[in-house]
């Protein structure tokens, strides 16, 4: 396509919906019933394999893609048609060929060439399956030629319904018309360029903002389809086999015109016998996009009705700093207003309340864009479970709640690998053998679930099965060997707390999925870094439940300013349960300096937050100042600061990227008077609790 447009300007278009596809490609594999497969989730597959390799068929330049797609896509179409079984063992070679489709995009996308050895052995291994099902050779993968190329291309696998009728007599023919709408003139000429690359144009009815074009070709709808989409959207093209107008002046009119190819397979294709109909495929959907045909019919109308266009990260991060300082500067104009006369100024304190009403919605929007639903971290765990699953010899449902519960995109990346270990955890840890479990009578089958919900300003996350539990009397036995702070009258929710300690570990034996005393101490930290925490409860013989509770973004805080001494601090809110000023009588001193504040019942460490950060001229009566109490996962404590000044919704700043780490916060912001204000890691200070109480 020289000659017509530069498609290499829609290659990370392509490899973004190319990695879409293969995502959905392995969903629908793992949510398959071997015995009974979904005839919608058998084409959904092959669709998606169908799309790929017609993609990289456009452009001409992915030939192991395109390659290994389409030994796949002859197997998949087989598999729907009724012609072959599925076995297990096709399912997890399915899943091995999605990686190496995975790694070849990666590949492609970075400018290299895809691993050979991979690309060998998973071809091999398809066609092995080929002639396994078919009893001779399979055909060679013929890399799927650029649509431009004159000769006819390689016969697609069958996209529309086959009739069982007599072959002789094809549904559809003639030329192929090509109706695009919403056009400009610069994609009107792009297009009618790259049409003339595809075949003969019988005829063009150009209109204002449309153009429709009948073309005498070799090349089948889809691939029309293709080469239009890679310049305009799904919804300008429509496609259909249509005669040329009698009143069209065609260039070879004084010809008979012959008929294109009809989108059926060519006879040579067509089993003999008619396949049955449960097997037959459906009905041709509406032209499928290049790269995101794979999409099931619930999915296609919604995006038919929601349309979304891509932008990057990076953009969208350039607005959400700009509205934060957007938000900086309205603070600043209600401090300074704070002072005038509001007779006086009575509009243009009205005008400033306006402001800041709309900068609050204009804020909650922006931060929407970077949302996304808990279903991309899900949608990765049935793999995970089953083939783990599959190496310990367990048998395992997973079952997820909360797909569509929205989550900062930059959250949502980095909760993946702690959720990776938990569950890997439960696999091998909590849910037994399936001899274990008759004998203990429960189901041979295992129950995972993995679930997600939105909590005030935060997301509770869990993990949970119906295991056998954590042992008790093996981690009270490793904790007091390695000389831990516990007895034998130890909680149990302070004991199982023990598991996230450095090197902690009672495997009885190491494994390659964990065990090796790594990971929870990580997942932890990991969390915490988050603002975040993470909560444990278990039940010998019922099962282990893992809580992770997160802010929805990192981006703004709704935070409590408190004053010590000349400095303000910020303490995030979700931190805060109550305040209050001391009285002698409920103050206990357990050393020269420490002390600790009776609040109904329970003790509380005392902290005062002037020593911690060595403020000057801070007030350093307990009985004046006041005290804040802050939990922070099962640890409660009261923060002495000397002023409470009030609850804001702040804009965080990282620090350590902009000057560097500081013990015991976690950010920065600015606030209305232009002044800096560090926020409180109130997990830095949970830990300096915990010190204290193990001295």
């Amino acid at each position: 396509m020289s000659a017509g447009v530069d498609l290499s300007q829609f290659f990370e278009t392509f490899f973004d919906e190319a990695d879409e596809l293969l995502s959905d490609m392995e969903q629908s594999l793992l949510e398959l019933d071997i015995d009974q497969p979904d005839i919608d989730q058998l084409n959904a597959i092959f669709r998606a394999a169908h799309s790929i390799k017609g993609g990289a068929g456009t452009f001409g330049c992915f030939g192991h893609l395109a390659d290994t797609t389409h030994l796949l896509e002859n197997l998949l179409d087989a598999i729907r048609r009724g012609e072959m079984p599925l076995r297990k063992d096709m399912i997890d070679l399915f899943l091995e060929t999605k990686d190496v489709l995975t790694e070849q995009v990666a590949a492609y996308r970075n400018s290299q060439d895809p691993d050979v050895d991979a690309y060998e052995r998973i071809c091999a291994q398809l066609r092995e399956l080929a002639l396994e099902q078919s009893g001779d050779a399979p055909a060679e993968p013929q890399v799927a030629q650029p649509v431009t190329a004159p000769a006819p291309a390689q016969p697609e696998p069958p996209v529309a319904a086959v009739d069982p009728a007599p072959v002789a007599a094809p549904a559809a023919t003639g030329p192929l018309c090509v109706r695009l709408k919403r056009l400009n003139a610069k994609d009107a000429e792009a297009l009618a360029a790259e049409m003339a690359l595809l075949g003969q144009v019988l005829h063009q009815e150009p209109g204002a903002d449309s153009l429709s074009i009948w073309l005498d070709t070799t090349a089948t709808a889809d691939d029309l389809q293709a080469v239009c989409c890679f310049i305009v959207s799904e919804d300008q093209v429509q496609i259909t086999h249509e005669p040329v107008p009698a009143t069209a002046s065609a260039p070879a009119s004084s010809q008979p015109v012959q008929p294109a190819e009809p989108v059926q397979a060519p006879a040579a294709e067509v089993p003999a016998a008619p396949a049955p109909v449960a097997a037959a495929p459906e009905p041709t959907p509406a032209p499928a996009k290049a790269a995101a045909a794979a999409k099931t019919e619930s999915k296609g109308a919604a995006s038919a009705s929601n349309s979304t266009i891509r932008v990057g990260v990076e953009k969208v991060d350039q607005i959400i700093n700009l509205v934060g300082e957007l938000v900086i500067t309205q603070a600043m104009l209600v401090q300074r207003s704070s002072s005038l006369d509001p007779v006086l100024h009575d509009r243009l304190l009205n005008g400033i309340e306006q402001l800041e009403r709309n900068a609050r919605d204009l804020q909650e929007a922006v931060m929407s864009i970077r949302m996304m639903p808990m279903d991309y971290v899900f949608s990765r765990f049935p793999r995970v479970v089953r083939e783990n699953a599959s190496k310990m010899g367990k048998s395992i449902k997973l079952t997820t709640h909360g797909q569509a519960t929205e989550l900062d995109k930059s959250l949502i990346e980095r909760i993946i690998d702690p959720l990776t270990h938990l569950v890997r955890n439960s696999i091998d840890h909590g849910i037994e053998t399936p001899e274990a479990r008759i004998a203990a009578g429960k189901n041979p089958e295992g129950n995972m679930v993995l679930s997600a919900q939105h909590h005030g300003g935060q997301i509770v996350i869990e993990v949970s099965d119906d295991g056998a539990g954590l042992n008790r009397d093996r981690i009270l036995k490793k904790a007091l060997a390695q000389g831990m702070a516990v007895t034998e009258n130890t909680p149990d929710e302070e004991l199982w707390q023990l598991i996230f300690a450095p090197g902690f570990s009672t495997a009885e034996k190491v494994t390659d999925i964990s065990g090796r005393g790594v990971g929870m101490d990580v997942v932890r930290r990991n969390i915490q870094a988050m603002g975040g925490h993470i909560q444990l409860s278990s039940r010998t013989g019922q099962g282990t439940t893992t809580r992770i509770i997160l802010p929805l973004t990192l981006a703004i805080l709704d935070g409590m300013s408190v004053r010590v001494g000349a400095e303000t601090f910020i303490l995030p809110l979700s931190h805060v349960t109550e305040s209050m000023q001391p009285s002698r009588d409920q103050i206990r001193s357990i050393s020269e300096t420490e002390h600790v504040l009776h609040v109904r019942g329970e003790y509380l460490p005392l902290v005062a937050l002037h020593s911690v950060f060595s403020v000057d001229e801070a007030e350093t009566d307990i009985t004046r100042s006041i005290a804040v109490i802050l939990q922070a996962e099962d640890v409660r404590f009261a923060l002495l600061v000397d002023h409470l000044i009030g609850q804001h919704q702040v804009v965080v700043k990282n620090l350590e990227s902009n000057y560097r780490k500081i013990p015991g916060v976690s950010a920065a912001t600015i606030l209305g008077d232009g002044s800096v204000a560090l926020i409180v890691d109130v997990f830095a200070l949970m830990r300096v609790t915990r010190e204290r109480a193990t001295i």
